[in-house]
């Protein structure tokens, strides 16, 4: 629970009493590579905070092919904010890229901790919201570019990912085929 703390004492104080409580809310579990956390077609109620490992935000094309949308590392909130807060329908999962270890709380339990310690509902929304600005901004980053750019600004931009998850899910995020990244990495040296 540590690595939760810390996270949250990044954007302000939060006193022994405090942590007891938030730490209370929240439930570790371990996923393994492949494993979805949450998948599509249902109402996302969980939020995850990545301690160690990445996920990926993935999504079935209408030709039946996975295309991830992001990745996300450690120290970092995730769940499918849109279904999560309206409890609508998600099209998206959250899948393991590898071997995850996550501290789950779930929305009913989120609610309480917010009634508890209302400071944490503006917490959370001041990180989901810094949070989809850097997707923004990293997304920005690869508009225009052909694949071998798209590749070389991701080793830039996401280099602690980059090494650890699958060629396929990579691939998939630069929306370029496997085949052609195996060939932009051989070439890279």
């Amino acid at each position: 629970m540590e690595p939760l703390l810390a996270f949250l004492r990044s954007f302000r104080p939060i006193s022994a009493e405090e942590a007891a409580i938030i730490i209370a809310h929240f439930e570790a579990k371990h996923f393994e590579e492949g494993e979805y956390l949450f998948r599509a077609g249902r109402v996302c109620k969980d939020f995850f905070f990545i301690t160690s490992g990445i996920l990926r935000i993935v999504t079935t094309n209408d030709k039946g092919v996975d295309v991830t949308h992001y990745f996300i590392g450690e120290n970092q909130l995730c769940t499918i904010l849109k279904s999560f807060n309206e409890e609508t329908i998600a099209r998206d999962s959250i899948q393991a890229c590898c071997a995850v270890r996550v501290l789950s709380i779930n929305k009913r339990s989120l609610s309480g901790l917010y009634q508890k310690l209302p400071f944490m509902a503006d917490l959370v929304n001041q990180v989901n919201q810094e949070r989809m600005l850097e997707k923004i901004r990293i997304k920005n980053a690869y508009s225009g570019e052909d694949a071998a750019q798209r590749y070389k600004v991701f080793i830039a931009e996401q280099a602690d990912i980059a090494y650890r998850v699958p060629l396929n899910y990579i691939a998939s995020y630069l929306n370029i085929t496997p085949q052609s990244l195996s060939r932009i990495r051989r070439n890279r040296g």
